[in-house]
Order: structure tokens, then sequence, then C-alpha cells
């Protein structure tokens, strides 16, 4: 039997990305104070004389994720691989995180359309196998985003559709924000949230070919 594989995130599009990769993970959300727990290492790293980069941000973040669903796994899970995983957009040299708003989407739109961002996803993983390696271990997966310089009416119609408000950087590349992609440099997956070429090799460093992981559902 295969281990468990457990997506800890809410997201639909690294759901959706992963079983059209063959692979039906069991969800679990953390749940936890992402502000507070990147405040904390953001404070940690200026106290030890650096800036925590955008990278590492989404690499903190998703640690905090995938430890926390891990430790609360039951015993009907004792095979399991968690992975966690946290994107952030980085335009401009700032972390543009989920606008939350209109206003807010509004305004990132006016000042992101024509220009070039950085789509960070940071992805963690822990084997929990038994007998298994015991890793624990991450890495930031981060791609090139040429956004379309919109009209005005198409910043308005985007924003009250929605959509770009409670994603990272305020866009999606797989949904209405799709048209406003110009192109990308790097792993489209990993715009989608998780990079499926980076969770393979991820997953053969503790031994785990990701075709073993294979469902039907």
């Amino acid at each position: 039997m295969p281990p468990t594989f457990v997506l800890a995130s809410q997201s639909p599009a690294r759901l959706e990305t992963l079983i059209g990769a063959g692979i039906h993970p069991t969800v679990r959300v953390s749940g936890v104070d992402e502000d507070a727990i990147l405040d904390r290492a953001i404070a940690a790293a200026s106290e030890d004389g650096y800036a925590l980069q955008p990278s590492d941000q989404v690499l903190v973040l998703a640690r905090s994720k995938a430890e926390h669903v891990a430790s609360e796994l039951t015993d009907h899970e004792p095979d399991a691989i968690v992975v966690g995983c946290d994107s952030m957009l980085e335009f401009d040299g700032v972390v543009v995180g989920k606008p939350g708003d209109h206003d807010t989407a509004r305004d990132r739109w006016l000042a992101m359309r024509g220009g070039i961002g950085v789509l960070h996803t940071g992805h963690w993983m822990i084997d929990q196998r038994s007998g298994g390696s015991g890793a624990t271990f991450g890495e930031t997966a981060s791609t090139v985003v040429h956004f379309a310089d919109l009209t005005d009416d198409e910043v308005e119609a985007y924003v009250e559709s929605g959509e770009p408000l409670a994603v990272a950087g305020a866009f999606t590349v797989d949904g209405l924000g799709g048209p406003y992609i110009e192109r990308i440099e790097g792993d489209y997956h990993a715009v989608r949230g998780i990079s499926l070429p980076l969770l393979r090799r991820m997953l053969l460093d503790i031994g785990v070919p990701i075709h073993s992981l294979h469902t039907r559902n």
C-alpha cells in the first residue's frame, strides 16, 4: 500500500493540480496564524543581521503548515508524507499577499499591469512513514510572471469578479485571471501553488517515486 499523502493546504488549485497528476491527497488545513509566524521569523532574522527574503518567507510558512498538520495526524494515518505549501508574489521588491478586499485588489492591479513579478511558492515535506527517512526539508520554486497592460475597465471587471481577493498576488493563471498573464518564465504548476517537478524531486529524495502515489478515484 502506498503511504498516505497529506496536503497541508486548503487551496483548491493545489488540490486540483495534484488530482490532475494522478494523486488524490488527504487534505488537512493547519489553521496556523500566518501573520504571527511570519512576523516572528522576520524579527528573528533581523536580530541576526539579515532580511528574510520572500523566497524564504514562503518556506517558513510552508514549514509551519506542514509541521502543524503532521503533529495532529491520527493513528489512522501512521504512514504519512505531509507537504505544506505557501505562495507570495514579489513585485518591485515588495511582497504582495492576498488583497482581502476590492480596494486593495484594484490598487494592486493598477500598479502591476504591464509589469513583471516573481511568484514564490514554498514547499515543505515531512516523511512520517514507519521505517521511512524521517526527513523534514523544503525548497522554494520561483516563477517570473509578466502581466498584461490592462485597461481600467479590465481591472475593474476582474476585481468585481471577486476572484483576485483571496489569492496570492491578486491573480490566477488558470481562472479568470488567465487572459491577463502575458507569459511566465518557470514552472506553470508553481504559479498554481504547487510545483509538480519539484514535488517529484523531493519525493525521490526520500525514496518515493511520484508514480507510486497514483490513485484511481
